[in-house]
């Protein structure tokens, strides 16, 4: 073996045992008693775990209860404490992981520093060891006072080497251990972080449910009677929208429906692009219950919102009566713009330039955009019938089904 790697062999080996003998002697005992940050439930978070399973049942038992305000009121509040509890929780998850995270590092920080401060001083030890063992048998008889002290000597050559070869492996599996539980604490970190996350969604989630709760207020005046007289006129909606469509043959998803000119744009609420989604979050669909947010979203890109589609106005709950939430407001906004559809005339409206919302049928069953004509001639938007722009009203529906008639107001 030649000079340079006898060297290169001593510094490796010192290198590995320096490091071993620093993690037995001072640090390795920090290191196997330093949990892995992921905190076991805190006793408080554990309460308020229990609080969050108490109050969602008791929001689930009201839902099915009968509808009126109190019990609407009733679950509005038990949602505002879910939520409360919910960021509660959150931020304690937050405190007992960041916490654990900090005290870790802190231990193997120490582990580090020990090591640096250790170096210097092991490393003439361990290369006066090493001289040593590069000694061979005849060298060791012949520097020997007698045969007791040659194999004593040659005994104890031995274990040290078998020694060191245990050191070295104990040395590896002490660096993948650290090296594991560095990885460890970078996915505890991102936790943290998809936790401050969450906390801001139910931050923002309560922030609604209290508006909601107001509105609901607003809306019903405190009263029974009007909530109930909503509640019937938001239901009797929904159930025309459901007729209508039976007696379309169903609403099948369309592609390719959007069409823009001069006017502004037409869209279709069975277009693909958004006729799968939830209305509101509730059981019904933009598909076979979206026309008239359709409607509405192209009366905004006529009014110059070439952004707005069904998919905008139906992504903001504010838009929706919080006493039937797949009932959507007479006022609305999307795209910094607030509408409120209003009492009008058809011809007076038309013959200005401005589209008018028609509802047909009892229900409203549907709702279309009439965009130009006069005198039972009309042209309208129809957000269900395929291609349904720039088509004549009369070749789908009587002029006698109208059951309402809204202009548009910029609020």
């Amino acid at each position: 073996m030649t000079l340079c790697s006898m060297n290169f062999l001593k510094k490796t080996i010192i290198f590995l045992i320096i490091f071993l003998v620093l993690i037995f002697t001072k640090g390795f005992s920090l290191a196997q008693s330093s949990p892995t940050p992921t905190p076991t439930t805190s006793p408080a978070n554990q309460d308020l775990q229990n609080k969050i399973s108490e109050y969602t049942s008791k929001i689930n038992e009201l839902k099915s209860q009968a509808n009126t305000l109190s019990s609407q009121i009733a679950v509005m509040d038990n949602q505002i404490k879910l939520t409360e509890y919910q960021i509660a929780s959150t931020q304690e998850q937050i405190t007992d992981i960041t916490l654990d995270i900090d005290t870790t590092t802190k231990k193997i920080s120490g582990l580090e520093r020990s090591l640096n401060e250790l170096v210097e001083v092991l490393l003439n030890r361990m290369v006066a060891t090493y001289e040593v063992g590069t000694i061979q048998p005849l060298q060791i008889l012949l520097t020997s006072s007698d045969a007791s002290d040659f194999f004593s000597r040659l005994n104890y050559l031995k274990r040290a080497q078998a020694h060191d070869k245990q050191l070295i492996y104990q040395t590896q599996q002490a660096k993948v251990d650290y090296a594991n539980q560095k990885e460890i604490f970078e996915d505890e970190k991102k936790k943290v972080e998809s936790l401050k996350i969450q906390l801001e969604e139910y931050d923002n989630k309560l922030e609604q449910d209290k508006q909601a709760k107001q509105r609901l207020l607003t809306e019903t005046q405190g009263s029974e009677a009007n909530y109930q007289r909503l509640l019937a006129q938001a239901k009797a909606q929904l159930a025309g929208f459901q007729r209508f469509v039976t007696s379309q043959g169903g609403a099948s998803i369309l592609s390719g429906q959007t069409y823009c000119d001069d006017w502004g744009c037409y869209y279709n609420q069975r277009d693909s692009q958004w006729g799968n989604n939830s209305l509101n979050g509730t059981q019904y669909t933009l598909a076979s219950d979206g026309c008239l947010v359709t409607a509405m979203a192209m009366v905004y890109t006529h009014l110059g919102k070439k952004g707005v589609t069904p998919q905008t106005i139906n992504s903001n709950s504010s838009n929706f009566a919080s006493y039937y939430p797949a009932y959507l407001n007479k006022r609305i906004s999307a795209d910094g713009m607030t509408l409120e559809r209003v009492y009008a005339t058809i011809d007076g409206e038309l013959s200005a330039g401005r589209p008018v919302i028609i509802g047909i049928g009892r229900g409203p069953d549907h709702f279309v955009v009439f965009v130009s004509g006069s005198n039972g001639d009309y042209t309208m938007y129809d957000p269900f019938v395929p291609n349904g722009h720039h088509i004549k009203f009369t070749d789908h529906y009587s002029v006698s089904n109208i059951n309402s008639i809204e202009k548009i107001e910029i609020k």
